[in-house]
């Protein structure tokens, strides 16, 4: 392939954000016949095609959105550069989060704090999807990081960064009127009913292997895969549930659940999965440092201490 052509390279990353190539060379004010040959000789250097006709419509082929998306990271640096020499200052750009759309919102909240107090100067885009789907985004330089509660699987491609964020216990809440419940497995509790993760998460196969080593009978009521849903649940059906505190942290806080006891040995782990590259997001080294990780990584120890 021969030298890239950032000039080539330019027009091409306009016509594809503005997605017509007349519109494009209206606002460049060049012909659309001369628009069309430069992204022609940038594709001819590539060796492939970055668009693919559909009738009168321009769509990227999947090249032509692996070649936007660094041409969006060279051309925003470019702005960036320019703001500095002219203003002696420079704007980060947007962190641009990734969430399993299972995951606790409440502990996505905490580890956002220092972006929603204004801690920084960066703004930042949060996008939840199932974990292939974000891995693909960030593999493809369309993300910073994702957030997720599930390991990722070692790749001979890809080599996927991971980072351990929290360990928490998982617990058995109940409803405020069940304050009758007490504070430690007992046979109060062999045959109750109950809402619980799906048979996809790890909590699930921990909590049938605390059943039967207790030989409880639970009725199960719900089975949910979102914890936001497995949040309202809790609150509103009247059964007991078995997941992570920090889910119905505020629920806690109020009086309307309990926690009655934590699981032993069963935890919920959440990570941070990046991809090494050159040029990090600044912000994203400040939030896997923040003093907040290290908070939840002392809990986690003392839990770990008192599980054993």
């Amino acid at each position: 392939m021969n030298r890239l052509n950032y000039h080539h390279l330019y027009y091409f990353w306009r016509v594809a954000k503005q997605g017509n190539l007349t519109a494009t060379a209206e606002k460049l004010a060049i012909s659309q016949s001369a628009l069309s040959a430069q992204i022609n000789q940038l594709e001819h250097n590539i060796g492939q095609p970055l668009f693919a006709r559909e009738g009168r419509t321009l769509v990227l082929t999947e090249l032509g959105h692996t070649v936007l998306n660094y041409a969006e990271d060279i051309f925003q640096r470019g702005e960036e550069l320019q703001q500095l020499l002219k203003r002696g200052v420079i704007t980060l750009p947007s962190l641009r989060i990734g969430m399993l759309s299972s995951m606790s919102r409440n502990f996505i909240e905490s580890f956002m704090e220092p972006l929603l107090k204004g801690k920084t100067d960066a703004s930042f885009r949060l996008l939840a999807r199932p974990q292939p789907e974000l891995l693909d985004l960030l593999a493809q330089h369309q993300i910073d990081v994702v957030l997720t509660n599930r390991e990722v699987s070692l790749s001979d491609d890809i080599a996927w960064q991971s980072q351990l964020l929290s360990r928490q216990a998982v617990s058995v809440i109940a409803p405020a009127a069940r304050c009758d419940l007490p504070e430690y497995i007992d046979p109060a509790y062999k045959h109750q009913r109950w809402v619980v993760p799906g048979s996809a998460s790890p909590l699930r196969a921990a909590f049938e292997s605390f059943c039967t080593q207790h030989q409880l009978e639970p009725e199960i009521v719900a089975e949910v895969d979102d914890m936001a849903m497995l949040r309202l649940l809790a609150r509103d059906s009247g059964a007991l549930a078995a997941m992570p505190a920090v889910v119905v942290r505020d629920e806690l806080q109020s009086g309307v659940l309990s926690k009655r006891f934590d699981v032993p040995n069963a935890f919920e782990n959440f990570y941070a999965v990046t991809l090494k590259r050159k040029f990090q997001h600044p912000l994203l080294s400040e939030l896997l440092q923040s003093p907040m990780i290290d908070a939840i990584q002392q809990a986690t120890a003392e839990q770990q201490s008192d599980a054993h």
